[in-house]
């Protein structure tokens, strides 16, 4: 198969070891970043199978519909950036792997780095102490602080227990059955989302982007936050309510925010406004990016498309699409 693989910023996949499951395919790596229709739809010309870092790239139909020989579109974990309907109109099937038992300790590893990082003030001590300045303020100890967790999924138990082992107060406010869970496993719940904005020292998100998720965290509730509160999200952006993170920090509740993820990716403006706030800590989409994260996540992508290659698709999110090819994998209904 002509496979493509975009985004590969640093050329990382084909030093890993599961890229050897794809000998023997026709491999094409792209190391930038394009966004274009028409230079996509250039480039993924006579692509058959399209593998995704995660949500790197929009895949919509205005491209979809100008790659007549894609059959197959292999990627990890939740797919907003992928116009299912589209792809199942046009017999294009996404295998996503949704890696259910698996946490992903590198996001959670992050997420505590950011947490040490803001309150501590390392990134903003360090930058002093490069311009020639000694100590630049005070920062705060977790040991005995209340850290919340919106969320209570597997990133969120693993960052529930760092918390634990630094001597916090760990509080969780989810769903019920995620709320059951975790107090099963020795935590506290809230008992409601004011009580839980109002407690927080710290923060923090850990919550699939969904229709339901899309804006749940509010202006209201970071008016809620403590002013020496910080909020911590390694999830996704759009949790939180256009705009709202800027505004609530500029009025000064929550006091710090450390992020991962920003309503637009990739961020090239340095006059981002929330780059542009004192009390910001934030990293480019990091959260999942090592050597070892990426070995779990690829391994899942390319035997996606082995199986495809053998007539099994697996992790199929639109088995509809199964319907618009023909034995041979060509598709029935190329053009709209």
């Amino acid at each position: 198969m002509r496979i493509a693989i975009l985004d590969d910023y640093f050329d990382t996949l084909r030093t890993l070891p599961c890229f050897t499951k794809l000998a023997g395919h026709d491999v094409t790596i792209w190391n930038d970043h394009l966004q274009n229709v028409d230079a996509l739809a250039r480039r993924l010309s006579d692509t058959e199978a399209l593998v995704l870092i995660r949500e790197r790239t929009q895949i919509r139909p205005a491209l979809l519909e100008r790659l007549p020989n894609l059959r197959l579109i292999s990627q990890r974990s939740v797919y907003p950036h992928i116009d299912i309907d589209a792809c199942t109109r046009l017999g294009i099937i996404v295998s996503s792997s949704q890696h259910a038992d698996t946490p992903s300790y590198a996001a959670a590893e992050l997420t505590w780095g950011l947490v040490l990082a803001a309150m501590r003030q390392i990134p903003q001590q360090m930058a002093a102490l490069k311009s020639g300045h000694w100590q630049i303020g005070v920062g705060h100890t977790l040991r005995g602080k209340t850290l919340g967790i919106y969320g209570y999924g597997r990133i969120g138990a693993v960052v529930a227990g760092y918390g634990k082992a630094f001597g916090m107060k760990v509080l969780v406010w989810a769903r019920e059955p995620a709320l059951a869970k975790a107090r099963a496993d020795g935590f506290a719940t809230a008992a409601s989302k004011q009580e839980f904005f109002e407690a927080c020292d710290v923060l923090s998100l850990h919550m699939r982007l969904v229709d339901a998720t899309r804006g749940i965290v509010t202006a209201a509730d970071f008016a809620r936050m403590k002013p020496t509160a910080l909020l911590v999200n390694t999830s996704r952006a759009p949790l939180i309510a256009p705009g709202a993170l800027v505004e609530a920090l500029r009025k000064g509740r929550p006091g710090m925010a450390a992020v991962d993820v920003f309503e637009k990716e990739p961020v090239r403006d340095v006059n981002d406004p929330l780059l542009a706030i004192d009390s910001v800590v934030a990293t480019p989409h990091i959260g999942y990016v090592t050597h070892d994260e990426y070995e779990l996540q690829f391994t899942d992508i390319f035997d996606q498309i082995l199986d495809y290659a053998a007539g099994n698709p697996s992790n199929v999110v639109n088995p509809e699409a199964l319907k618009h090819r023909s034995p041979d994998g060509a598709k029935r209904n190329p053009g709209v």
